[in-house]
């Protein structure tokens, strides 16, 4: 319990800053949030995502989430478009879906697959985490000029996904920038 008291803490501080959307990677965590959240411990507009790493690969496990009070749901990465789909007839929370991942967590792209994935699985979010590993995210191991790169990297993949799309399934809307179900960090 001494993880989940820590986690609380690190919840209220970063809340106290603006903060209004946190990564939970337990079920039980996410009940006891939610919780909180009916209790007046925490503001209504806070949203609770699950993590990659909760391991969710089917639809019960997304809809037990849900039902937790999970704002929005990262299943795992490799799953296949029935998978997705099957996935989405059953929830009705954004799902936040790998698209680029990092080698040291199997390293694929499947941005050529993202008209289809959006088809089937909209409301989604795709989630860009390309690199050769997670290292190359930390300040200490790369330059600012290769953060930059990296960045201007992820927005040309971006960029590519947007023209996929269009092209594919021209009927389907891509999110306007700051969506009203995006979380960020208000003025404190």
């Amino acid at each position: 319990m001494d993880s989940v008291r820590d986690y609380l803490m690190d919840i209220e501080r970063c809340i106290e800053i603006g903060f209004r959307g946190f990564l939970v990677w337990d079920e039980g965590v996410l009940s006891l949030l939610n919780s909180m959240k009916d209790n007046g411990d925490f503001p209504r507009e806070v949203i609770f995502k699950v993590s990659i790493f909760a391991g969710h690969a089917n639809p019960a496990g997304v809809k037990l989430v849900e039902s937790l009070g999970a704002d929005t749901c990262n299943p795992v990465a490799d799953l296949t478009l029935p998978m997705l789909a099957a996935i989405r007839s059953v929830v009705n929370v954004p799902l936040d879906i790998h698209i680029q991942l990092w080698a040291s967590m199997g390293g694929y792209n499947r941005i050529y697959e993202t008209p289809e994935i959006a088809r089937v699985a909209s409301p989604c979010y795709f989630k860009m985490e390309s690199g050769t590993g997670m290292a190359m995210y930390m300040p200490w191991s790369t330059s600012e000029e290769g953060l930059a790169e990296l960045g201007r990297e992820k927005i040309r993949s971006i960029k590519n996904i947007i023209e996929l799309i269009g092209e594919t399934h021209p009927e389907l809307k891509v999110s306007n920038q700051g969506p009203e179900d995006l979380r960020v960090p208000l003025p404190g």
